[in-house]
């Protein structure tokens, strides 16, 4: 009877949907999936022990520890970055305060592209970061945080010289390696290629020799600290779908362990260090169901095809950034909107760390003020709208278990084409994932061109305003930064250049020997005094430059 009833009310719903809604009522999310306007208990298929389980337990669709945010919150891990180094320790303190419970930094662009601060025109120094050349401006920046007790994440691409300075640091202050957790952020040299020319410093092939012992050399010395972080957000920054950055992060995933698993490593020393950082947009279910699906395939692929028998092998741990593509210079304000909705999406999609960003990164590097802001979106959505109180609250919809099965089946989908080009490193080096996304962006651009795709104050609910209103970071001192010159023409003259000759010969010698640990060696010279440019510049000339692969 109830079936019959069950029946008879979707074919009366049909009817009168169809009355009130003339056409095709299907749309379709960034990621292509389409998307029915509403969702019944036929629509999620599995049993609930296969496709879902409990918190911490395999699959891992619903969160990779059993008590969540009940047990522990998501660490607020703002990405912080601006001036000389006494710049960015203010600013870390100042955010400490506020309630940040781990730390970030960006480096300047001049770093990022592996050159000292006195090989560039100084203009541009410290406007996108701050300048960190050697051991002492580290010291510097961290005078006062207790590296031994808070995370602290390095956004630090190959060869990792931030992580070699802040372990010098460390030996300098006594406090032992195995004290030292965080991650090294920008570690995945896959996604600088594809997606961010301008950290890329070495040749392909070089990178992938220097993470693989970044990776060994970590797990030895360094136990709490994440030395890979497989980073979806550039890939989705520059225009793949949430569905295709899933996809392709997973990818370089599986590139990175059978590498490991070639150079002699088990699955289970390496796998539970492996992390994941992802861009967040403001299509929240879509967002909310690219984790959980993403989540899922990870476990199974440690468990099934690395082997792995650990399971905290199967976790996929992941950071998430809102996303500063979805933010726009006209009516900012309403970034403030957009970041919440992101920042929502990720918590539901259980993520471990978040960072918020600032509604004017628009305009320049965010305002104190728009900083205090975009931490206290954290504290809010914590705090006074309870989002942590259940663990997995969407999980159950009948909508987003579908969407969750519907990603997975897309993002399995691309595994498998990747795997039939050769893998990720091949399908990169023939232009693949990097002709997907160029049409995925450019199919994107051409919604939002014809008005198919709102944009609230770009395309639509325009207002006039000067952009002017809104205040911007100011750009560094001038006199200020000559003085940091100064300061580091003046280090490179009472250092010992004998020692420092010795450990930068010594570099060159061990990215020319298989077995030799490169790493290793990057720590040594960061230790008496090496810069980065000098690391970066050495490398350089032994592994090759980076020349990523332009698509025309």
């Amino acid at each position: 009877m109830s079936s019959q009833h069950s029946v008879n009310g979707h074919a009366r719903w049909e009817a009168e949907f169809s009355k009130g809604v003339v056409g095709d009522a299907t749309i379709h999310n960034r990621s292509g999936i389409a998307i029915k306007p509403l969702y019944t208990p036929q629509d999620q298929g599995g049993t609930y022990e296969e496709s879902l389980g409990y918190p911490g337990q395999y699959p891992y669709t619903r969160g990779i520890y059993s008590t969540m945010y009940r047990g522990r919150s998501w660490s607020q891990r703002q990405l912080i970055g601006l001036g000389v180094p006494e710049d960015y320790n203010l600013r870390v303190k100042e955010m400490l305060e506020l309630g940040a419970s781990a730390l970030s930094l960006i480096p300047c662009n001049s770093v990022f592209r592996g050159y000292d601060a006195d090989s560039v025109p100084s203009e541009l120094l410290g406007t996108c970061g701050t300048v960190i050349n050697h051991v002492e401006d580290m010291q510097v920046a961290l005078d006062g945080v207790p590296i031994g007790d808070l995370s602290t994440a390095m956004n630090d691409p190959s060869p990792f010289t931030l992580l070699a300075f802040e372990l010098a640091v460390a030996k300098r202050r006594g406090v032992p390696w195995t004290r030292i957790t965080g991650t090294s952020n920008q570690s995945d040299c896959i996604s600088h290629f594809v997606a961010n020319h301008m950290f890329f410093r070495l040749a392909l092939q070089g990178a992938r020799r220097v993470i693989v012992d970044h990776i060994a050399f970590v797990n030895r010395h360094v136990p709490g600290w994440n030395p890979l972080s497989i980073v979806g957000q550039h890939m989705q920054q520059a225009g793949a779908t949430p569905a295709e950055a899933m996809a392709f992060t997973l990818c370089s995933g599986i590139q990175y362990a059978e590498d490991c698993i070639a150079s002699g490593m088990d699955p289970d020393q390496f796998l539970p260090r492996f992390t994941f950082f992802f861009d967040v947009s403001v299509s929240l279910f879509e967002e909310v169901a690219k984790f959980r699906a993403g989540r899922r395939i990870w476990a199974k692929l440690c468990r099934e095809r690395f082997g792995a028998k650990d399971p905290r092998s199967w976790r996929f741990k992941f950071h998430g950034q809102t996303s500063g593509v979805d933010l726009t210079r006209q009516q900012p304000l309403n970034n403030v909107a957009r970041v919440t909705t992101q920042a929502m999406a990720g918590i539901f999609g259980g993520l471990q760390s978040l960072h918020t960003d600032g509604y004017d990164e628009v305009f320049s590097t965010p305002t104190a003020e728009a900083a205090r802001i975009a931490v206290a979106t954290q504290n809010i959505l914590r705090e006074e709208a309870h989002l942590t109180d259940v663990i997995d609250p969407l999980g159950g919809s009948y909508y987003v278990e579908s969407l969750t099965n519907d990603m997975e089946a897309k993002i399995n989908g691309i595994i498998s084409m990747i795997d039939e080009a050769g893998g990720m490193y091949q399908a990169v080096e023939k232009g693949i994932v990097q002709r997907m996304i160029g049409e995925s962006a450019l199919a994107f651009q051409k919604k939002v061109d014809a008005g198919e795709q709102t944009i609230v104050g770009v395309n639509a609910y325009q207002v006039e305003e000067d952009p002017a209103t809104y205040p911007s970071l100011e750009y560094p001192d001038a006199a200020r930064m000559q003085s940091y010159l100064q300061r580091l023409a003046d280090f490179k003259k009472s250092r010992s250049n004998t020692d420092v000759d010795k450990a930068i010969s010594a570099l060159a010698k061990s990215a020319n020997t298989p077995k030799s640990n490169v790493f290793e060696h990057v720590v040594a010279a960061a230790e008496v005094g090496a810069t980065h440019g000098e690391i970066c510049g050495t490398l350089r000339k032994e592994l090759g430059f980076g020349q990523p692969l332009t698509m025309v």
